[in-house]
């Protein structure tokens, strides 16, 4: 009963929220029962299955048991919801029908698996290196010359997308999220010095050494280049200590583009291979990864990037003019100081109050789809963090609702304001 109550009083406000563009599919070969990207007039679309234009207006961790308490096995929020609804289904349906009215049509990355058939397009997150071997907590790369690599993402894909491959509110796939690139506020390696570190067997650690063999040619050389004094290319130097010479971080540039290529080539292809039907949304960068790294992912059909700014435009236009491809946001947010949560640790600016939050998701939605390019825009997320920390300790007010599951009145109301705007700034966007 709820799912039909639901769709028929939703159709309205869909064809609000979407409206014109088709096509994409046929020049990506993508099934005309699943959605797909087009470029119309200038600007670019999610296309429904139904043929109608779409913007991704999503929430990640739309989930019933929430964030557990760092070194415990407590979940408050889901202690909150267990005793508003009688069990998981019931809250999911309140959960939905929420997220439809406040104007959104998507569910974003780790959104529970019982809410995929509820009518609303989901996102699925494959974790294809963060499964053969990268840590996203610790910023350790996954090895992409490892034959364990290309293995494991073709079993992922088989596992994962093969069974989807019909499955008409499937938005797409991400390969992975916020891997490390380079420097960040995991470690200070760039990736030509983590993969000269990798154990001596390692695939990865060969070919590092190759590439530098084949430019060089003579140590000598790179001892120059470098400012180093390796006694040969299996002797090369920790380079944790920082080498500091130009020539380093310019090999590096070169190697990285080697690197972020073997990954998004074959992340695509298996893919692919194992659903031909939907798309591949890319890596979910974390903010500007390196420049190499961004052109590897035109071979997605859409770029996705977590940027915690008040305003993405100039990131959104270099990513695009880099790769061409439409760029979704998959995560953004901002963090009132008068929630009660420490907000200490955590991405994302902090506002003083949910009047100014409401303001900053406004004006991030208004500026965003002004761009031809921006296709989407999915918010972190869909309860705060615990106050206590979550498994990494971060504490903020990410939420649509708090931990007891209450809305946040003022913001959400700003948030459905803008949602429904969206469509129509997008497509003035050109």
């Amino acid at each position: 009963m709820y799912r039909k109550v639901k769709v028929n009083t939703m159709k309205k406000r869909w064809l609000i929220f979407l409206i014109p563009f088709l096509l994409a599919g046929a020049q990506l070969g993508l099934a005309q029962d699943a959605y797909r990207v087009e470029q119309r007039s200038g600007v670019w679309w999610f296309v429904t299955p139904s043929g109608e234009p779409a913007l991704s207006a999503g929430v990640d961790t739309v989930t019933y048991q929430g964030d557990v308490i760092k070194g415990t096995k407590t979940h408050p929020y889901h202690a909150s919801v267990a005793a508003i609804y009688p069990n998981e289904f019931s809250w999911g349906a309140a959960a939905i029908e929420k997220l439809h009215r406040w104007g959104f049509n998507t569910l974003g990355a780790w959104s529970d698996a019982h809410l995929w058939d509820r009518g609303m397009a989901y996102t699925v997150i494959l974790n294809i290196a963060a499964r053969s071997g990268a840590s996203w907590q610790y910023g350790r790369p996954v090895d992409v010359y490892d034959p364990k690599f290309e293995q494991a993402a073709r079993e992922i894909a088989a596992q994962e997308c093969k069974p989807r491959a019909h499955d008409a509110q499937l938005l797409g796939y991400f390969s992975d999220n916020e891997l490390r690139w380079g420097p960040d506020w995991r470690g200070k390696q760039n990736m030509l010095a983590m993969y000269l570190s990798l154990p001596a067997t390692a695939p990865g650690r060969a070919h590092a050494i190759e590439f530098l063999r084949m430019k060089y040619k003579r140590i000598a050389a790179l001892n120059r280049a470098w400012r180093t004094h390796a006694a040969g290319f299996d002797d090369l130097p920790d380079l944790s200590a920082n080498v500091s010479a130009p020539a380093f971080e310019a090999d590096n540039l070169q190697f990285l583009a080697h690197v972020a290529t073997r990954y998004f080539d074959v992340c695509a292809r298996a893919i692919r291979a194992a659903d031909p039907n939907h798309l591949y949304l890319g890596a979910r960068f974390s903010g500007k990864p390196p420049d190499p790294v961004i052109r590897a992912a035109h071979v997605a059909d859409v770029v996705s990037i977590n940027i915690y700014q008040f305003d993405p435009r100039l990131l959104v236009k270099h990513v695009y003019e880099l790769t061409h491809r439409p760029v979704l946001i998959t995560e953004f947010a901002f963090r009132a100081e008068n929630s009660g949560l420490p907000n200490t640790q955590g991405a994302g600016p902090k506002v003083a109050d949910q009047a100014a939050r409401a303001q900053a998701y406004r004006d991030f939605v208004t500026e965003l789809e002004s761009l031809p390019e921006a296709v989407g825009y999915h918010w972190f997320e869909w309860c705060d963090e615990p106050h206590q920390g979550r498994f990494d300790g971060e504490n903020s007010n990410y939420g649509l609702v708090s931990i007891k599951d209450q809305p946040y009145t003022q913001f959400v109301n700003a948030v459905t304001e803008a949602n429904q705007q969206a469509l129509a700034i997008h497509q003035k966007a050109n």
